[in-house]
Formats: C-alpha cells, sequence, structure tokens
C-alpha cells in the first residue's frame, strides 16, 4: 500500500448512520483501531485539538509506546475530546478520500458518540445544554428574562450550575435577549426591487439560528440593516428551529432527523422560490450545506436546500463581483484582529469576511486562522473549560498584537460563541480590553447603520 499522502482536494463518503453495523461497537473499535493507527504514525494534527494529544499520551504512556499498549475502554477518552470542528479532515489529513486510505476521524468520531448516546451513556445535563430551542423558548419574555439573566450572573448559583448541570463557573454564558430577532426585525425593502446578479439571487430569506434569535438578536438585526442599505429584499424563515448541529455533536442523530424534517420543508420553499437562504452561525450554514447532505444524500430536498445556502459574507463577496454591493462606507474600524472559525474554514469558500472587511476605508484586518478552542459546549462544560482557553491561547495571543503595530481596537469572529471565548482568554490572560464585535455589526458600523 503506497504511503504517499492525498494530494487531491478531500472528498466525504455520506453517512451510512442507518445501518445496523454503524451501531455495532466492536464493528467501530475495529475501524477506529486502524484509524488510531495511522493517526499515530503522521501526528500531523497533534495541535488541532485535544483529541489527538489524548490519543498520542494514551500510546505514549501505554506499556508498549504502540497502539497495542492502549486499553480499548480509553478510546473513550479520545472520542469524548472531538467537537467536531472537522479541521482535521478538511484542512490537514493527508489520507482522506480519495486516498485509498479511506480516513475520516470526524465522522468516525460521530459514529462513536452516536453509539454512546444510543447506550444511555450520555448525562442528562449534557441533552439539556445540546437543547437550544429549550433555552430560547424564555427569550423575549421581560420578567422572566430579567430574572433569569440576573440570577445566572450569581457566583451561588453558578456554583450549583457547576454541580448539576457542569457547566464551568467561570465560563461565559449567553444571556436571554428581551426581545426576540422575529420582534426586532426592521422592516425589508420591497420584492419589487430585488435585482438578481449573475452570481447571486436578488433577495435573502433569513435562517436566525437559535443563538441569533435568542440571544444576541442585534446581530441578525446588522445584518438586515446590511441587506437593506444596499437594497435586498428579506424575510426571516417561517417555523424555523433548531438547525440540529448541537444534537450531531452529542450523537443523538435521531433528534438531527427530526430537526431536518421540521426545517427542511420550509427552506425547500425558499430555495424553489430563488430566495438565497443565510445563516449568521457558521455551525448552522455547516450544517445545512454538509452535514445533513452527507446524512441524507438521496432527499433532493436536502440538496436544494445545500445550493440555496450562504454565509453572509459569502454572499456579500459574490455580490461585489456582480457589481451589486455598495462601499459607501461612512466609517473605519481601525485596527481589527479577526478569527476564522473551523466550521467556516471547512466549508471551502476561502476568507470572505476578510475579502469584504478590507473594503473598508481606515481598516487594517489581521486574520488568524485557528481554532479558539470554544466548540459549542465544550468549551463552558466542567470538565472541558480550561482545555478550551488552553487551546485558543494561541489565538488570544496572536490577537492581541496586531500586524499593524500595538493592541487591536476591534477582535471579532464569524462565530458570535467563539467570539466571546475569545474576549474571555484576553480577559484570563491580561491581554486587554479591545472592542468585541461581529463582522456583521462591524459591516453595519462601518455603513454608519449602528
Amino acid at each position: 500500500m503506497a504511503r504517499e499522502g492525498n494530494l487531491e482536494a478531500p472528498t466525504r463518503h455520506p453517512l451510512d448512520w442507518r445501518n445496523p453495523d454503524f451501531y455495532d461497537e466492536s464493528k467501530c473499535f475495529a475501524e477506529l483501531e486502524r484509524i488510531f493507527e495511522i493517526c499515530h504514525g503522521c501526528r500531523r494534527c497533534v495541535s488541532l485539538c485535544q483529541a489527538f494529544p489524548t490519543l498520542f499520551d494514551l500510546i505514549d504512556e501505554g506499556k508498549t509506546g504502540e497502539l497495542d499498549g492502549v486499553a480499548k475502554a480509553d478510546y473513550w477518552k479520545v472520542v469524548d475530546q472531538c467537537y467536531m470542528c472537522d479541521l482535521c479532515y478538511m484542512t490537514k489529513c493527508p489520507y482522506t478520500p480519495p486516498h485509498e486510505w479511506n480516513l475520516d476521524f470526524p465522522h468516525t468520531m460521530l459514529r462513536a458518540k452516536a453509539i454512546k448516546f444510543r447506550q444511555g451513556k450520555v448525562k442528562a445535563s449534557e441533552k439539556f445544554l445540546a437543547s437550544t430551542d429549550v433555552h430560547g423558548r424564555l427569550a423575549g419574555i421581560p420578567v422572566v428574562v430579567e430574572v433569569v439573566n440576573a440570577v445566572n450572573r450569581t457566583r451561588p448559583v453558578r456554583a450549583v450550575m457547576e454541580n448539576v448541570l457542569e457547566v464551568h463557573r467561570d465560563a461565559w454564558m449567553p444571556a436571554l435577549a428581551r426581545t426576540t430577532l422575529r420582534r426586532a426585525a426592521p422592516a425589508s425593502p420591497p420584492l419589487s426591487q430585488a435585482v438578481a446578479g449573475e452570481r447571486t439571487p436578488g433577495k435573502v430569506a433569513i435562517f436566525g439560528t437559535c443563538f441569533v434569535s435568542h440571544n444576541e438578536p442585534s446581530i441578525g438585526v446588522d445584518l438586515l440593516k446590511v441587506l437593506a442599505h444596499n437594497g435586498i429584499p428579506y424575510t426571516l424563515v417561517d417555523k424555523d428551529r433548531c438547525c440540529g448541529m448541537p444534537k450531531l455533536e452529542l450523537g443523538d442523530l435521531d433528534a438531527v432527523a427530526a430537526a431536518k424534517e421540521a426545517n427542511i420543508p420550509v427552506l425547500a420553499r425558499y430555495a424553489r422560490e430563488g430566495w438565497a437562504i443565510l445563516t449568521p452561525v457558521p455551525s448552522c450554514t455547516l450544517m445545512f450545506k454538509q452535514e445533513l447532505p452527507l446524512m441524507f444524500p438521496d432527499d433532493p430536498d436536502v440538496q436544494l436546500v445545500k445550493e440555496a445556502m450562504w454565509d453572509p459574507f459569502e454572499y456579500f463577496s459574490a455580490r461585489r463581483r456582480d457589481g451589486l454591493l455598495k462601499t459607501d462606507f461612512k466609517r473605519g474600524l481601525g485596527k481589527v484582529s479577526y478569527q476564522v472559525p473551523c466550521h467556516s474554514r471547512v466549508q471551502n469558500m476561502g476568507r470572505k469576511t476578510e475579502e469584504v472587511l478590507k473594503l473598508i476605508p481606515d481598516t487594517e484586518v489581521q486574520t488568524i486562522e485557528r481554532c479558539s478552542g470554544h466548540a459549542g459546549t465544550y468549551g463552558v462544560k466542567k470538565a472541558t473549560h480550561p482545555v478550551a482557553l488552553k487551546i485558543g491561547k494561541p489565538v488570544f495571543k496572536a490577537m492581541a498584537q496586531h500586524k499593524a503595530g500595538g493592541a487591536p481596537d476591534v477582535i471579532g469572529s464569524d462565530c458570535p460563541l467563539g467570539g466571546h471565548h475569545i474576549a474571555q482568554g484576553f480577559e484570563v490572560n491580561q491581554l486587554g480590553a479591545p472592542r468585541l464585535m461581529h463582522p456583521l455589526t462591524m459591516l453595519a458600523t462601518a455603513y454608519g447603520l449602528t
């Protein structure tokens, strides 16, 4: 068998999650062993996350110094450290398909997580943290929001949460919004103004996402303001629910399928009517662009939604190439340190946020391509919050020293959770306190819309 790495672009096989063999632990462990053996001989991904150092430490500290010295039960320690960022597959691994070794580390980890979930070994606290729709039902209820947010900020309650929900008492946690995105959304330009370009539809449907809809609707409002400023009609998707990414990371594939059954028929209608579908959170965009199409490769509506789905800055960049994006910016942003989230990087669209932000005069953009360490619930759990800060430390330090000299004026990430994690990393490591701003808010600010 040849040992040369694959030089072609990685391809993805559909996820055979409905096959009973998918949930056979012995067969899964045989595949884990095959993959771990290859990873042990390569070690190219050691700096990406904690899964690989965990694996290599188990091997190096074992009786033989090889994989055969690691107990099979310890394989779960590696699985538990994988948060499905997909970077190893899309940016590092030389043995992904079409290479004959056919190595898919993240989806093998997902298979193991799905087995663990079916075996009833996932804690109730983890299930609750992944139930973002449940949390969001409280948003927009003024008295409830004030009480919940005030209680969650108190140290005694955070200590209880750490013991009961296993949420680290020092981890940043999102507050519930006083109003929802749907209620706060400004009026759209009329549909009669829609102008399609060669590359872009002229009207946009917004899939709000749990976080933006219920925790930080200001991000979504800024997106809508930018669309309106550019004369692009928009609407908010009817009856949207969680995209399913938190459940995917947990291994609850039946819940992912249920979310798909709720969202895809609605989104497919917008796609058929010629709307571009945008989501302001990269993980949600990736869910519709990659994970659901791989889980449901024969569902035409899933594939239709995939083709209609855009990252906001991917859309704005294409709009610019169509000659339809305004550049009448009113103010510069100064020195910006911007982090590209993992779930943006693996969409293979390039640095579209950087490309658009660089259009703004009096703005120096420094881009960091490395994981912040947050990774959804991983960054807030008692067991992994310190690890998440350790993973993100190189990002915090790189962002703190701007290439233009001195500290940045503004920091941000397309992933709002990752952005807050970075801001906390600045605080913990005493790297200063630049303004945290989502890139969509940066763009709206540059246009003079906020």
